[in-house]
Parts: C-alpha cells; sequence; structure tokens
C-alpha cells in the first residue's frame, strides 16, 4: 500500500527481514483537518435529513409499523450480507423451509438481523461503545460462517486485504497492527461519546463508518457490522429512533465505488469525496425506503378492501390473514391453520379465496402436496434491488 501523505495517517514498518511489512495507523477522527464540504454536499445533507424525518413521520400513522420495521431490518441484512457476497434471496430469508437454516447463507442473514436488534437494545443501557460492539459482533457470527474466527472478540493477531490466495507482503491495504489497533479504538470510542455540535450527525456516521472499516478490529464480519454501525450511530445522534431504513441498498448497487471511496480515503486523505458518496447513498436509500413504505401502505388498504368487499362471512378471518401475510408473506396452508387456529381444510378454503382474489399466487405449481403461497405484490415492493450479486 502507498499513500499521499494528506493528514489521513502513517504507515507503520512492523518486523524487519523477509517478515516486513507496513501496515496503515489512521489519523484520530478528532485530529482531522477541517472538512471542506461542498455546498452540492450540504444540500445533500439537508435533503437527507429531511428525507429520514419524512420517514419517521410517516410511521406515526401507519398501521402495524412495527411490522415493516421488521421487514426493513430483514432487507438491510440481506443486502449487506450480499456486498460481502451472500447468495440468500428475499425469499429464501421468508421461507417456511427455511425454519431449520439449514441454508447457510440464510443463517448469515439471520444473524444480522438478530445482531441490528441487538446492538438497539445494547444502546438503551450502554453508550455505543468497543464493547457494545464487541456483543453485537457476537450475535453476528454465532454458529454461522466465521464462527471459529473469535466472535465478539477483538483480533489478537494482524490481518489483510486483498485477492484471494495474496500474502501480507502483496495485499491491497493491511489494516492498523494490534498496538495501533488499540489506540484507534479507544480514540473512536471517544469521537462517536463526545458531542460535536458544529458536525451534522451523518457526516459523523460516513466517519465513523469509514474509520471502523479502516481499524478493521475482527478476524470476520468487519464489513457487515460497520455498516450495522451505521445505523447504530444515527440513533445514538437522535436522527433515527429504530431502523427504518436500509443504508446498504445504494452500498450494494455501487458496490465497487464504495469500496473505492473508502480505499481513496486511506491512500489520499480524500473525506470530503468519501461524506459526498455517503451522503447521496444515504439520500438514495431513504428515498426507496419512503417510496417503499408507501407502496406497502397502499397495498394493505387496497387488499383490506378487497377482502371486505368479497369474501362476505369470511372476511373477518380474511383480514387475520392478511395480517400474517404482512409479517410473513411466504405461506404454507399448515402454517396458516395454525397461525389462526382453524383447520386445514377452513385453511385451504381461505388460501383458494385469497389465489382468486390475486393476493396470493403459488410459488410452486408443480406441487401439489405442501405448496407454498407469496403474497406476490407486497414481495414485489420488497424484492427490489434485492437480488445476489452475481
Amino acid at each position: 500500500m502507498q499513500i499521499e501523505e494528506n493528514g489521513q495517517g502513517t504507515l507503520r514498518n512492523n518486523l524487519s527481514g523477509k517478515l516486513a511489512y507496513y501496515s496503515f495507523f489512521p489519523t484520530p477522527l478528532q485530529s482531522l483537518r477541517q472538512l471542506n464540504l461542498t455546498e452540492e454536499t450540504y444540500r445533500t445533507l439537508s435533503a437527507c435529513s429531511r428525507k429520514l424525518g419524512e420517514l419517521e413521520g410517516m410511521l406515526y400513522f401507519v398501521p402495524n409499523a412495527d411490522m415493516y420495521l421488521t421487514m426493513y431490518a430483514r432487507k438491510e441484512a440481506l443486502l449487506s450480507s450480499q456486498i460481502e457476497g451472500t447468495q440468500c434471496t428475499f425469499d429464501d430469508l421468508l421461507s417456511p423451509s427455511q425454519t431449520q437454516l439449514h441454508h447457510k447463507d440464510v443463517a448469515d442473514v439471520v444473524n444480522y438481523v438478530r445482531a441490528v436488534a441487538r446492538g438497539v437494545e445494547l444502546l438503551k443501557k450502554m453508550p455505543l461503545c468497543t464493547r457494545l460492539l464487541r456483543q453485537v459482533h457476537a450475535v453476528l457470527l454465532d454458529g454461522v460462517r466465521g464462527t471459529e474466527k473469535n466472535p465478539g472478540e477483538l483480533r489478537s493477531s494482524q490481518n489483510w486485504i486483498g485477492p484471494s490466495g495474496c500474502t501480507i507482503a502483496t495485499a491491497s491495504f493491511v489494516p492498523p497492527n494490534i498496538e495501533d489497533l488499540s489506540n484507534t479504538l479507544q480514540d473512536l470510542e471517544r469521537f462517536i461519546n463526545e458531542p460535536q455540535v458544529e458536525m451534522d450527525p451523518i457526516v459523523r456516521a460516513a466517519l465513523v463508518h469509514y474509520q471502523f472499516e479502516t481499524a478493521h478490529p475482527f478476524l470476520d464480519g468487519n464489513g457487515r457490522l460497520g455498516r450495522l454501525l451505521i445505523t447504530l450511530m444515527l440513533i445514538n445522534d437522535g436522527v433515527l429512533h429504530s431502523c427504518l431504513f436500509y443504508p446498504s441498498f445504494q452500498f450494494k448497487k455501487n458496490r465497487s465505488e464504495y469500496y473505492r471511496q473508502l480505499t481513496s480515503v486511506r491512500e489520499r486523505g480524500t473525506y470530503e469525496e468519501w461524506i459526498e458518496f455517503f451522503c447521496n447513498s444515504l439520500l438514495e436509500s431513504a428515498k426507496d425506503s419512503v417510496g417503499s413504505l408507501k407502496n406497502l401502505v397502499d397495498l394493505h388498504n387496497r387488499s383490506t378492501a378487497t377482502i371486505t368487499e368479497n369474501l362476505g362471512r369470511t372476511a373477518a378471518n380474511g383480514q387475520r390473514l392478511l395480517g400474517i401475510l404482512e409479517e410473513h408473506p411466504i405461506v404454507d396452508t399448515a402454517f396458516i391453520a395454525a397461525q389462526l387456529d382453524i383447520g386445514r381444510s377452513t385453511a385451504s378454503s381461505l388460501v383458494k379465496s385469497f389465489e382468486e382474489l390475486g393476493i396470493l399466487r403459488p410459488l410452486d405449481e408443480s406441487r401439489q402436496r405442501y405448496r407454498q403461497y407469496g403474497y406476490e405484490e407486497y414481495l414485489s415492493i420488497l424484492r427490489e434491488d434485492a437480488e445476489p450479486i452475481r
């Protein structure tokens, strides 16, 4: 790694002889030179704050808001995991057949959802600190790929980033050595928890995400935890009150540029360009979240009206089924019968009615037994740009 010194950090010479290598020691965020953000970046920041405020405001008037938040948390988990190469789809994540988590990619995403919930819960009890992140990391890697890499424990050896099979000598980036890692995390913790009234919280989130990814404090899971940290920062700084959008939406769509921007800060100190990219990414993600929420609420209202107008005496059970579908949009007859506490034949008749109304659609026409059905319009809204990267 080569750098153009611009206040972003220094290269440390480690070991000697054939074992010698350079690691990167980032400048503490408190010591950064004055940021010179462009007028365009300030406009984007303002627009992003307004859009996130609009999203928060919408939730006060949305029925079953917690259910939509759960879906958004799942989508963020899926998108963030897909950036790392996970091949899980939204349908995989929601399918009843995956309840045993035999699909390793599904397990990764489910752990991410659990880790988000754990982080939000811990924020109510302690400051956003290394101890909190270690506990979240332990959930993230619990029983899945990477579980052999000390979940919840800071690395005690040098790691590096580069193409598969590369050595530390040929790596594209070598994070801080162990001594520098300790100092970097202490500085980062102070920056997070010391008020900086003059700095926009979205800018703070951008800088913290960069610094965490640069520190790479764990042996695995740093990318996913770093993106989860964005949401925790925004909650910590009062921008959000819950996980109500999916910031990884644009990072996944522009994955190469996302990585290039992070690398550029390390190599050339381009903090302003990174912040501009980060703000634009969050704005587009917030716009998509608002649009999706409007579409989901509109679909809820249309489906409710359709059930009321067409199902007569079974409309009550129909409305209960709609509520189940908004939490579990992929179902089978046995699942519906259990959830509604009705017989299999009654559940089967209800499914047939929902098929005729166009609400449910069989996912596999070739199967006669154990057939699954999807709330297709609902799924199509949530599937937007949520296909794996091939």
